[in-house]
């Protein structure tokens, strides 16, 4: 990004750097050098003195262009906005174009199966959207042993934290998957921009997927995330439909189930789903109600591999929206997602 800054600069167009964190790195603050920086916001929290991107001081100076170093960074508390990717956004719309970077790890509708790779739930976590909404991914890839040989000399973290990332994070099977899901994602975003120049009247066959939760929070969503990628895959218009069946009214689902069931909808808004809420006794029939009313090609749902259950999101719960579709006139296939009870 710094080399970028400085090349734009030399051309005569107006960067500034809002914020690059350096990490201490030698190297990394020898960029900086004759580069324009813009001051840091300061904000007192919890007895220190922390420093945010100044994004008021930014918009102030309408910079053609702006480098925002770690877009999935939660601000400190007191900041205009709870995210750095928000700040970001914020610039976009005022018309100053941003550079930032974030790593694979943080994108959310990855975060299922980073954690089933690395072990590690990711809390900084950067909306599919914003991801999506960029001109241009450049893939900065280095090679696993390079990277390891960087970590080692300090260039990633304090030296004292080395042994301990390279016993968690930083195992080679971990870096090699994460590096393949990299390339995954800049490949997608070529081949999305290249369909976007495909006027959607001559396409054919468009897929409109429909996705079903519950109050089961760890369920949905991962099926909320992994029907996103589908979506992205086949550039399909999607839902997610709940239905609330009399046993899962607000008086017996209790406050931490709706306060979940609330969170994962919004993700599901987040990642680019349209929400459909209803009541019914037949979960099953009002699915199928939905499908055959948005003309849906793939219907999404979750099993376990449990035996008896009591929650709405059951194998026997899935066999009967299979029993529907079969005895249906619909054209409509169904993918089933391996979940948790």
């Amino acid at each position: 990004m710094l080399q970028e800054a400085r090349e734009l600069l030399e051309h005569g167009v107006d960067v500034v750097i809002g914020y690059v964190e350096t990490h201490g790195r030698v190297e990394t603050v020898a960029q900086l050098e004759g580069l324009p920086v813009m001051k840091r916001k300061s904000i007192f929290y919890k007895g220190r003195m922390l420093e945010e991107l100044d994004l008021q001081a930014v918009l102030q100076r309408r910079p053609e262009v702006v480098i925002v170093d770690e877009l999935a960074h939660t601000n400190v508390p007191g900041s205009v906005n709870e995210k750095r990717w928000q700040d970001v956004e914020q610039l976009i719309k005022a018309g100053i174009s941003v550079i930032s970077a974030v790593n694979i790890q943080h994108i959310e509708s990855l975060n299922y199966q980073i954690e089933k790779i690395t072990g590690v739930e990711v809390t900084e976590r950067v909306p599919d959207k914003v991801v999506k909404a960029a001109d241009e991914i450049v893939n900065i890839d280095l090679t696993i042993q390079e990277l390891l040989d960087r970590l080692k000399e300090g260039k990633i973290y304090d030296k004292l934290k080395v042994e301990a990332a390279l016993k968690n994070f930083f195992q080679k099977d971990n870096l090699l998957q994460l590096r393949e899901m990299a390339l995954r994602e800049v490949s997608n975003h070529l081949m999305q921009r290249i369909d976007s120049e495909v006027e959607t009247a001559s396409r054919k066959n468009l897929d409109k997927l429909v996705a079903c939760i519950n109050t089961n929070e760890k369920a949905a969503k991962e099926i909320i995330r992994k029907s996103s990628r589908l979506a992205d895959r086949f550039r399909a218009k999607w839902y997610v439909v709940y239905v609330q069946t009399p046993e899962e009214n607000t008086d017996t689902i209790g406050l931490a189930k709706q306060r979940h069931l609330i969170n994962n909808l919004q993700l599901a808004t987040q990642l680019g789903a349209q929400i459909i809420r209803l009541k019914g006794k037949n979960v099953a029939q009002e699915i199928l109600q939905v499908a055959r009313e948005k003309q849906a090609t793939l219907l999404i749902c979750g099993v376990t591999g449990r035996k008896s259950f009591g929650d709405w999101f059951k194998v026997s719960q899935t066999r009967r929206i299979i029993r529907k579709v079969a005895g249906s006139e619909l054209d409509l296939d169904i993918f089933l997602i391996s979940v948790e009870a």
